[in-house]
């Protein structure tokens, strides 16, 4: 038998919910005996996490800035009937920096390129058969299904492309809907990260989950090409399938999550239910255990407790965007899908930033489906009830 080896806390997996836990109690609590299990050689996958300044506070702001790679002042939008700057500012952070950052900062913490073959409340067995105690067990290994979860998807090809002369871009093209809608609703999405430098995403939020990789690959050349972006090299490749929750029983879900290690990220549905952008969510759930470990030395059942209100919490909050989503994939047809997102960039700064957050107001709900909706009225009332969107979904 293998001898057990103890620890304060056991994070398993080093994508971006988990690697930045381990990286903030590593900062503040330097005593605390940390260990962060990552299957992979490297932190984070291969990805990019973009966020908006007003999806943080001032406080997580300052502490991801090591992490930052690039930073805007505003953005743009582009659809068939409208085209816009939006003055807030965008900033983004590659998972190769973030690698290199948190992996120097936390040492010994990190047990990478190491795969793990059980995970319980208290313990994690290697692969190699060696078993790991800790007081605290977290599980953050990403995205899985769940029956009680009706699902779209947020898709995405993207290359990271090194043009042969400047491309002329300042602001990030965050979407770009005025191209052929294919497969849901489809925008390009573009980040100068230096005056010859484009990662351009080709994105779709559709009913599927396929990927026809070298068809988008193609496509973005072609949209570069009519850029008159003239491409040198491809010098990185990324694609992702984001869930974009559509309804569910939460109450359930819960059941099914009520014993062994608490989720967080992906696999713990803490995500900006429409965007898919996880950032904000991760930074709070961060900043909720390292509070609650300041109190009192942190427990999984502790931690359950406290990432389980948290998200009973913030699914409350978040009905309404649930609605709206079911509006985008159900209401309309795929290809008049753009039609919502044009309307809404028709709003001001303000409301704009809101939605991000996750912030509404009520009154900013009201004028978001007030007037006449971009989809049939009767299609968008079938959408109200969860309910039968998940029996829907089941059958």
């Amino acid at each position: 038998m293998t001898a057990a080896i103890d620890f304060d806390m056991i994070i398993v997996g080093g994508g971006l919910s988990g690697a930045l836990l381990a990286w903030r109690m590593k900062f503040k609590f330097p005593n605390l005996s940390i260990k962060l299990i990552e299957q992979d050689k490297r932190l984070g996958g291969n990805h990019t996490w973009c966020f908006f300044d007003t999806d943080l506070t001032p406080d997580q702001r300052h502490y991801v800035t090591p992490l930052i790679i690039k930073q805007w002042p505003s953005y743009a939008v582009r659809f068939p009937e409208i085209s816009r700057i939006i003055q807030t500012g965008y900033a983004a952070i590659s998972s190769s920096h973030f690698h290199d950052v948190i992996a120097r900062d936390i040492g010994d913490v990190l047990l990478a390129d190491t795969k793990i073959i059980e995970l319980s409340h208290q313990s994690v067995k290697l692969e190699n058969g060696q078993i790991l105690k800790a007081s605290c067990v977290i599980d953050a290994r990403g995205a899985s299904c769940s029956p009680h979860l009706a699902l779209g998807y947020q898709k995405f090809l993207a290359l990271e492309l090194e043009m042969m002369n400047p491309h002329g871009l300042s602001d990030p093209i965050i979407m770009d809907a005025t191209v052929s809608q294919v497969d849901g609703y489809r925008f390009l999405y573009t980040l100068p990260f230096s005056s010859n430098r484009l990662l351009i995403y080709d994105t779709y939020y559709s009913d599927e989950q396929t990927l026809s990789v070298e068809k988008l690959k193609q496509r973005i050349l072609d949209y570069s090409a009519l850029h008159k972006w003239n491409v040198g090299s491809i010098v990185r490749e990324e694609r992702g399938v984001l869930p974009i929750v559509l309804g569910g029983d939460l109450k359930k879900f819960e059941g099914d999550h009520s014993s062994g290690a608490p989720k967080i990220g992906l696999a713990g549905v803490l995500f900006h239910p429409t965007t898919g952008y996880s950032l904000p969510d991760a930074l709070r759930i961060t900043d909720l255990l390292t509070q609650a470990q300041h109190k009192d030395n942190l427990t999984t059942e502790l931690a359950q407790t406290l990432i389980s209100s948290y998200r009973q919490r913030s699914w409350r909050r978040q009905s309404y965007f649930r609605l709206l989503n079911r509006m985008l994939f159900q209401a309309g047809e795929p290809e008049g899908r753009y039609k919502i997102l044009e309307r809404f960039y028709r709003f001001d700064t303000g409301l704009i930033q809101r939605f991000y957050a996750a912030k509404l107001k009520p009154l900013d709900q009201l004028r978001i489906v007030f007037g006449k909706p971009p989809v049939p009225l009767l299609a968008a009332i079938r959408c109200f009830s969860e309910t039968r969107t998940l029996q829907r979904w089941e059958k």
